[in-house]
């Protein structure tokens, strides 16, 4: 339950009275149906508990054999990290370093961050406590190990006529891994730490709002209160709109549609078997799984390479331009395209995790070799600039207009 009597929806903006909640169960906005908070189902406890567990899980996921395959007679082990290692050894820094970032360095940040702010909490160490806050806040959109898990199984398969496979210890580790960070996930609440902090150290640091029309929500640690400059509970600055909002999205989403046609245009990988040097794109190496009969992984390498890219660069242009038009009707309508493009974003990155492991499995310098091409790097801008595009973007413009009798 939360401690103040009205609250501002993060998603709309709308006024809404506080309610009991009971555990087990979510409180959604009656206007563009946000969860605003949850009945507690854990204490903080166990969210340090799970956190520790997901800590000790990074030894034997990280460092023990996911896979190993025998090719020409040479058994060759492949952990985590050791693709994009190969990546950054062969020149390509920044591709590897996004996905080094993507899954490893942010479930380990994530999973830390949990413990420094028990520990701050603990402590009474107000900057420890906020920038661990703000990392599980801002990071945990970027944890991709089940986009890894998918893209590893996809990676064995394309090479099984090639090589002998074996599963690994580390491969049980990753499992494990991804469900300990999947549970906290789930739990794991910035708002909660924030509240937490307030009855431990702030007593009540809380002004009664007296005019809920004139309050306004700070996005750093959800707390609604009247005007000001500052939260009265983090100290951050507080906008009643992310400033520059739709500039800033705008220019992210046009340089990853610039990005995107080099993406699809120019190699996205390169294989030498039995000195033949075979180039694909993004558009052959769909056709050639087709071609193998490898249709279920030719869909999803498909959707999410083409489809799912595409579709966020359309649906956030759709809502810029809805937003600065002000557009009055289909409110609810675009707010479910935005929670669809934040949602499916990650799965764009599944072709760069494929490319990654198939240079960890596939021993370079003998017969068969393989290596990224420059569409790689253009397709791993777009993944980024995507991204940011939607985290940039104040969903709260949607409704900017809205009017009481809804047409939509």
């Amino acid at each position: 339950m939360e401690d103040a009597k009205f609250r501002r929806c993060h998603g709309c903006d709308l006024v809404v009275e506080v309610a009991k909640v009971a555990k087990k169960q979510n409180a959604h906005c009656p206007r563009c149906n946000t969860q605003l908070y949850r009945g507690n189902r854990i204490s903080l406890n166990s969210d340090l508990a799970i956190a520790v567990a997901a800590l000790l899980l990074f030894i034997p996921s990280h460092f023990f054999p996911m896979v190993t395959i025998q090719l020409f007679g040479v058994m060759i082990p492949a952990t985590l990290p050791s693709g994009t290692i190969t990546l950054m050894s062969e020149g390509f820094p920044m591709l590897g370093l996004l996905i080094l970032f993507c899954s490893s360095i942010v479930p380990f940040l994530v999973c830390g961050s949990v413990v420094s702010a028990h520990l701050a909490l603990r402590r009474k160490w107000f900057t420890l406590f906020r920038l661990s806050v703000s990392t599980i806040q801002h990071l945990k959109d970027w944890m991709m190990l089940d986009v890894f898990l998918v893209s590893l199984a996809i990676a064995c398969f394309k090479i099984q006529d090639h090589a002998d496979i074996f599963v690994g210890s580390g491969l049980y580790g990753l499992v494990l891994l991804l469900f300990v960070t999947s549970l906290l996930l789930t739990h794991v609440s910035a708002r909660r730490y924030w509240r937490a902090w307030q009855r431990k150290h702030q007593q009540k640091i809380e002004a009664p709002i007296t005019r809920p029309e004139t309050s306004i929500h700070c996005e750093h640690c959800h707390f609604t209160q009247q005007s000001g400059t500052h939260c009265i509970r983090c100290k951050r600055p507080i906008h009643s709109r992310k400033p520059k909002s739709i500039q800033k999205t705008w220019l992210y989403l046009l340089t990853a549609t610039i990005f995107i046609i080099p993406a699809n245009v120019l190699s996205i990988s390169i294989l030498l078997t039995n000195g033949k040097r075979l180039e694909d794109t993004i558009f052959s190496g769909v056709a050639g799984l087709i071609k193998t009969d490898m249709y279920g992984i030719a869909i999803i390498i498909f959707v999410a390479s083409i489809v799912v890219p595409v579709a966020k660069i359309l649906g956030l242009g759709y809502l810029l331009l809805c937003v600065q038009f002000k557009r009055s009707v289909f409110h609810r309508q675009r707010m479910a395209i935005y929670t669809a493009v934040k949602w499916i974003g990650k799965w764009s990155v599944m072709d760069l995790f494929v490319i990654s492991i198939m240079m960890t499995l596939i021993d370079r310098g003998q017969i068969l070799d393989f290596t990224p091409g420059l569409g790689a790097v253009a397709f791993g801008l777009v993944v980024v600039f995507t991204m940011l595009a939607a985290e940039s973007f104040d969903s709260r413009l949607i409704w900017d207009n809205y009017e009481r009798t809804d047409k939509s």
